[in-house]
């Protein structure tokens, strides 16, 4: 059985390559394109994964990540912050924010699926 995946991303073409992705590994996906609607869908949908990018409209990545870190009902939630951000600084800084995992575009699909289900199979 599929878990529920939320993609927070704003390039409309990676989002529709990720939920390729998740969809062919059996997973239920949703799709937003900026911070806020990141926060408003989880409030509603309560994801076991974010796939979530760095760089969005209205809140960042890091921002979307701490908030989730910091309510009781979210804390669980596995994140894996996708983003072209590389240096070993931004990484840091994600996995502050509250990332379980942290992804350099470009990324093969392969390592993405992989992290996925690890991540997964920790819940």
């Amino acid at each position: 059985m599929g878990h529920e995946i939320l993609i927070v991303e704003d390039e409309r073409n990676i989002a529709l390559s990720l939920e390729f992705l998740m969809k062919q590994a059996g997973h239920s996906v949703r799709s937003v394109g900026d911070g806020q609607d990141a926060l408003d869908a989880i409030d509603e949908l309560l994801p076991d994964l974010i796939l979530l990018d760095v760089n969005l409209p209205t809140l960042d990545g890091y921002s979307v990540c701490a908030r989730l870190r910091a309510e009781e009902r979210t804390r669980h939630v596995r994140v894996l912050m996708l983003t072209a951000r590389g240096r070993e600084i931004e990484r840091e800084k994600g996995m502050a924010a509250g990332a379980n995992d942290y992804l350099t575009k470009p990324f093969s699909t392969r390592e993405l699926v992989q992290r996925v289900e690890s991540l997964l199979g920790e819940t």
